[in-house]
């Protein structure tokens, strides 16, 4: 999911930034791109999802052009931002990937 979040806030960031050259579009675009690659590259993924999350509300709220796309990487950047990295991500490597084990009603947590 890291992955995709990434892919679509780089690809949303450098269409805007192709189409629009004022500066408060060019800043949140510029902030969608280097979030983008930080998702996509997996690292500091819950701070990184909250301020997509955050960002792209602003974004859908001052510029509704492009209010669903907003909408959902806001609703992915607040997942990613919940759930954390996944297996494969730069967190993962440098942290450890917590499990979390549900088995009989008892909760086990396990970092990997």
């Amino acid at each position: 999911m890291w992955l995709v979040a990434g892919i679509a806030l780089l690809d949303q960031g450098l269409t805007w930034l192709r189409a629009e050259p004022l500066i408060e579009p060019l800043t949140l675009r510029v902030l969608a791109i280097a979030s983008g690659l930080l998702l996509f590259a997996g690292l500091w993924t819950p701070i990184i999802g909250s301020v997509v999350a955050i960002l792209e509300l602003w974004i859908a709220i001052a510029h509704p052009g492009a209010r669903l796309a907003s909408i959902l990487l806001a609703t992915i950047g607040a997942a990613l931002g919940l759930v954390g990295p996944g297996a494969w991500s730069i967190d993962a490597r440098l942290f450890g990937w917590k499990r979390i084990d549900v088995r009989g009603g008892m909760i086990r947590s396990e970092v990997w």
